[in-house]
């Protein structure tokens, strides 16, 4: 697939879009740096969420959903789990356009080479043309800037992380049990709840460069929506995803500034609630006076298209 063809399937509008999900009795992202308690601002207490972690979860979802089939391919993989090494993926990548065992091919410049497998990535892996990647490493298939972008997600209130006490009474050995005794004291990190919000972002001109289209984001908007209902994890808790809030643009380079736009979401805790534990605890309001040349979207699950 040459670039001009890239372009032709790519989204053309551009995207702001805020995502609300929440946890309960759980740990939605541990700290490995703080004895894997839930990430917090230590100045105002307010928890957070990485991006890298809310991209695990759609990769996650795409694989599970795709079955890990072009053009649905996950680039970056659990090795854990048996996935590929990444400078084995580029291999595939020269090998498939020729320019690993083709003379001629070889002979053309790195440049384009470089170019050839950054298409094919592009085309073969949806979170290339999605999220970007830097493949510089072994065979070396460029680097692709996504045209989709995520911040961290924040609670709206701070947060109480709290590690509980559990017990385990079945012992590995013999000789551990009559040294220890017959229960052994464990702990987990965890917050009551926590309702967090994050903001992402489509740019219509790095989609043209990777041919990220509008099945892509259809599929990426379902992976937000039930990205936690085939994740379940005692250590989470229980989450869910509650709002996802997209404004379209008409114009690729958009109608209106997106802070603008994100303050007309507005998430507040009810008047009579002081401690929230429950998503109806809050309200949660979406202004819709949004200037002109921008739509509001709210996408919602369809197990039936997908």
């Amino acid at each position: 697939m040459t670039t001009q063809s890239l372009a032709e399937n790519a989204v053309k509008n551009r995207y702001d879009f805020v995502l609300l999900f929440d946890v309960t009795d759980g740990n939605p992202n541990g700290d490995p740096d703080a004895g894997n308690m839930p990430r917090v601002d230590p100045e105002t207490m307010r928890g957070f969420v990485t991006d890298v972690a809310l991209k695990r979860k759609v990769r996650d979802f795409v694989e599970t959903l795709k079955g890990n089939q072009p053009p649905y391919r996950i680039y970056v993989q659990h090795q854990s789990s048996g996935g590929t090494f990444l400078n084995a993926l580029h291999d595939q990548a020269h090998d498939a356009v020729g320019t690993a065992k083709d003379p001629a091919a070889r002979k053309a410049p790195k440049a384009d080479q470089k170019e050839s497998a950054r298409q094919w990535m592009c085309n073969n892996f949806y979170d290339v043309r999605t999220f970007g990647a830097v493949m510089t490493t072994g065979s070396n298939a460029g680097q692709v800037r996504g045209p989709l972008q995520l911040t961290f997600a924040r609670s709206i209130d701070p947060i109480s992380p709290t590690e509980v006490t559990i017990t385990r009474v079945a012992k590995t050995t013999e000789a551990r049990a009559e040294k220890e005794g017959t229960t052994e004291i464990g702990r987990k990190n965890m917050i009551p709840y926590g309702l967090y919000l994050a903001h992402g972002f489509v740019s219509p001109s790095f989609a043209a460069q990777t041919g990220f289209s509008e099945d892509d984001l259809n599929l990426f908007w379902q992976a937000l929506l039930r990205m936690f209902e085939d994740d379940r994890s005692a250590a989470r808790g229980f989450m869910a995803t509650r709002a996802l809030i997209a404004f379209k643009h008409e114009s690729p380079l958009g109608n209106a500034p997106a802070h603008e736009l994100f303050e007309r979401i507005q998430v507040i805790r009810k008047p009579l609630i002081d401690v929230a534990r429950q998503y109806s605890d809050y309200d949660v309001k979406v202004l819709d006076d949004v200037p002109a040349g921008v739509s509001i979207l709210q996408p919602k699950p369809d197990y039936a298209a997908i």
